[in-house]
């Protein structure tokens, strides 16, 4: 069997645009997910990016912040100086001898060890 001409061109022409539709679903698919590859990567850029935008936001709010307080503020140079430590342990001890002084003990006799006496047992019936 001997195929003419046109036969021919037409089964040359079929498996070429065969190939070449083959060929656009593969890359149109790779396509896609290089797509999808691509916006999770600008996702995560953007996480990253707020974050540290919050980051450096925080750091220089607290930075001014301190700068405000300034060194010869009063509650600054009270915590600098012991001397409130030292307040604390004088009122401390002043309360301890106070509640000592004012402190009286009870003895209840029925509650001393008397071990001279025996506890009456109870006899098991």
């Amino acid at each position: 069997l001997v195929l003419s001409n046109t036969t021919a061109l037409n089964l040359l022409l079929s498996k070429l645009l065969q190939e070449c539709l083959e060929r656009t679903n593969s890359s149109s698919a790779s396509q896609e997910s290089s797509a999808s590859g691509s916006l999770a990567i600008i996702y995560v850029l953007l996480m990253l990016g707020l974050f540290g935008f919050f980051t450096v936001g925080v750091m220089v709010t607290n930075l001014r912040a301190r700068r405000l307080e300034g060194p010869r503020d009063p509650y600054n140079t009270y915590i600098a100086t012991d001397a409130w430590h030292k307040k604390d342990r004088e009122y401390f001890q002043a309360k301890v001898l106070e509640s000592y002084k004012l402190c009286c003990v009870l003895e209840n006799q029925l509650a001393v060890e008397q071990p001279g006496r025996k506890i009456p047992e109870e006899k098991s019936s």
